[in-house]
């Protein structure tokens, strides 16, 4: 057996959904990945600790006759994810500003495990063309889950559980106070096995000053930690990964919410979601949908970390 030789390999990490360095939600991209075995990489998204990391590899023959660009594996610390948004804008912007060129002028198409993800630029960065989304069965514990959140069904407006590739249990809450104060039992859901977004809905009356607002959006935006006004946003969200933490800034979940909320009438596209608040970043996310009735998922990336890593 001949023993594994590390090399080189470039290294990019990359803060999504914010134009601000260290405001996002950040994810390591190795640039070339090419004779790295599964194992490999799950030690080292693993050593990394990052929500995702991802490994940048040549298209298959199969998805570079349908236009891919670049394939890429996605992992969390502890297993592989068919897809995932913030990774997806990261690895595209690392990918160009690599020196990627893609097949069109207009477009990148990424593969990965879901298929292949069309990428475009805007004016809000770079979006992604939210994969297929299915609704599932709510799952039989929702009164359980309601319990760890801390909330109540009257505080519910509307649920789903939403397939993209990640599963998303999606709750759209009474109020943004609602979704910014609450303090979840992170171990009770984590134990409970679904990955949660809650999200609500400023109304006309919330675009005021934030003077005598009880909860935690007035602590972040009073102390730095929102760089934007937040009657800027018409959604904001907060998503509980099953690993027992906040998740900062969430792509795919925003894609879910934003494909069931215009589909129930809940919300009208453009709009602008904000996450972050309760964990000390600022993320944006940009919500559109084109002619063809097709969601799409944007917002700026910016280079925080580069190099190599010997890998």
């Amino acid at each position: 057996m001949i023993p594994f030789a590390p090399q080189q390999r470039p290294l990019m990490t990359v803060d999504v959904f914010t134009a601000t360095p260290y405001k996002g939600n950040p994810v390591a991209v190795v640039l070339d990945a090419e004779g790295l075995d599964t194992a490999q990489m799950q030690a080292f998204a693993r050593w990394t600790n990052l929500s995702e990391t991802t490994f940048v590899l040549p298209p298959t023959a199969a998805g570079r006759a349908q236009g891919a660009d670049y394939r890429v594996r996605i992992f969390t610390p502890a297993a592989e994810m068919p897809f995932a948004g913030h990774p997806t804008l990261g690895t595209c912007h690392a990918w160009l500003q690599h020196g990627g060129q893609p097949q069109t002028h207009e477009q990148v198409v990424q593969e990965c495990a879901k298929g292949l993800i069309t990428i475009a630029r805007g004016d809000h960065g770079l979006a992604f063309a939210n994969p297929s989304t299915q609704a599932l069965p709510l799952p039989a514990n929702l009164h359980e889950i309601y319990a760890a959140l801390g909330i109540t069904t009257q505080q519910v407006m509307d649920a789903a559980y939403m397939d993209n590739g990640p599963h998303w249990l999606c709750l759209l809450l009474d109020s943004p106070d609602t979704v910014l104060g609450l303090e979840p039992d992170l171990a009770r859901l984590k134990a409970l096995g679904h990955k949660v977004g809650v999200a609500a809905l400023y109304q006309a009356e919330d675009a005021t000053p934030l003077i005598g607002r009880a909860c935690r959006e007035a602590e972040a935006f009073a102390t730095g930690l929102r760089t934007g006004m937040p009657q800027s946003a018409q959604l904001e969200v907060r998503a509980f990964s099953t690993t027992g933490v906040e998740d900062p800034v969430t792509g795919s979940l925003n894609g879910s919410l934003a494909q069931w909320l215009i589909t129930q009438g809940h919300v009208q596209a453009p709009y602008m979601a904000n996450q972050g608040a309760c964990v000390g970043r600022d993320g944006w996310i940009a919500i559109t949908q084109d002619a063809q009735a097709q969601v799409w998922v944007g917002g700026h990336c910016v280079t925080c970390v580069q190099g190599t890593v010997l890998l």
